[in-house]
């Protein structure tokens, strides 16, 4: 979340990042911000006052009782006993400015960087590279769902009598190949110097609350109720939580992790084309970069993730283009953001299959993760930052089309030594 120091020395500076942003409702709610945080502040000393008072005049109580000033001493009790009331009503006050405090800047999103276009919805998106070749598929070419069921690589009615929509099963050489670009990703990003993590599936509140998806204001998280934990919807979340309420000292950044996961999704009010085949899944698999930085290097940081995943993308023989996000269209926790998209041929779209991200220290305040100077031993917040490398489905989706023969679907070179064959079909399960 933002720090209390940015919203009061830069407070335009905030109001006009949040409307960028297309946050409504932001000056009233900076506006509200410095109300509670003035509210707490001046408790705090009208509090603190009070307790130092307290405390002197019950210091000369005894003395008043050993001078046989009985009086004068129960008129001081009396006055103590005043100031502790006063106090606990006091401390009521606080305790509500601090909740009410922390309940709107939860609410309130990051601060998008200067370099962020201007726009309110995806139409203001820039694309600033394009990589690769679309392929010219014949007029009878098949969308990836009808190349699933024509080979019986992926079963999404089975899928749907098991667990519901959203949820498919695959099958044979799918199943493999699947894994095959799991490792062929973690694989990638070892080389890249990532440490690899195998995290939990389910996380609780706080880990939740320190990357930003808690409170769901969307309600995209499973939830299991009677245990208090939620699906996570990318490895993001547990990876970065590692370093909750942890001092890193300086030497040690940028720290690099990459971890393989399943990722669960309601994705509600998704519908349409959108939805169809493999775009949009409650469940998928995906490989996911994290990093910690200093504010100093976290820009950097942020271009060598954006060239590992053009690499993998180039390395998988994929057309691409790389959009800049506009304000409107980032997520609520970025300060400037990337996504990738590869060229599916037979449904003739962009399909989005890795976001590329850095949230300055907007996390960092939340998870309490910080850094020590190396020099003056100063404690400052970390820059975190993650990026998909890459999500399978929409992975898949386009290589299954932009690579289907009348033989059935050539496997891109660098994974043949992955899955052990060259072509997927139903053939040699």
């Amino acid at each position: 979340m933002l720090t209390l120091k940015l919203i009061n020395e830069e407070t335009e500076h905030v109001i006009k990042g949040l409307e960028k942003k297309h946050f409504k409702g932001a000056r009233e709610a900076v506006e509200k911000v410095l109300e509670y945080d003035r509210i707490r502040r001046e408790t705090q000393q009208k509090l603190d006052s009070g307790k130092q008072q307290a405390n002197r005049m019950s210091k000369q109580i005894g003395a008043l009782m050993a001078q046989g000033k009985r009086d004068e001493a129960n008129a001081i009790k009396e006055q103590v006993a005043e100031l502790k009331a006063s106090g606990k009503a006091l401390e009521e006050i606080l305790a509500k400015a601090e909740q009410d405090l922390t309940e709107l800047l939860c609410q309130i999103p990051n601060l998008p960087y200067d370099e962020v276009p201007e726009g309110a919805d995806a139409s203001a998106n820039v694309v600033v590279k394009e990589g690769g070749e679309k392929p010219e598929l014949p007029a009878d070419a098949l969308c990836h769902w009808d190349l699933l069921k024509k080979y019986n690589l992926v079963d999404f009615d089975l899928g749907v009598k098991i667990t519901g929509a959203g949820f498919p099963i695959y099958i044979g050489k799918m199943a493999r190949f699947q894994r095959a670009l799991e490792a062929f990703f973690l694989d990638e990003a070892r080389k890249s110097g990532y440490w690899e993590i195998q995290p939990p599936y389910v996380v609780n509140e706080a880990s939740g609350y320190g990357t930003g998806q808690l409170p769901d204001k969307e309600g995209q998280m499973y939830h299991a109720d009677m245990d208090n934990l939620f699906l996570i919807p990318t490895a993001e979340v547990p990876v970065t939580n590692i370093f909750r309420d942890v001092i890193l000292n300086e030497q040690e950044l940028p720290i690099k992790r990459c971890a393989y996961s399943a990722c669960f999704r309601r994705e509600a009010g998704s519908y349409g084309k959108d939805v169809r085949g493999l775009n949009r899944l409650h469940q998928f698999d995906k490989v996911e970069i994290v990093r910690i930085d200093t504010p100093q290097h976290s820009q950097e940081s942020l271009k060598e993730m954006l060239n590992h995943v053009e690499g993998l993308l180039q390395k998988l023989e994929l057309p691409y283009h790389i959009l800049k996000l506009c304000g409107g269209d980032m997520s609520f926790t970025s300060a400037i953001c990337y996504d990738f998209e590869t060229w599916s041929a037979a449904q003739s779209r962009w399909l989005e299959v890795s976001s590329v991200s850095n949230f300055d220290s907007y996390q960092a305040n939340r998870l309490k993760c910080r850094y020590r100077h190396a020099e003056d031993k100063k404690i400052e917040l970390c820059h975190t930052l993650n990026g998909s490398a890459l999500a399978l489905p929409r992975i898949v989706a386009t290589i299954i089309e932009n690579n289907q023969a009348e033989e059935g679907i050539r496997v891109p070179k660098v994974l043949v030594p992955y899955c052990g064959f060259e072509m997927l079909d139903d053939k040699n399960f």
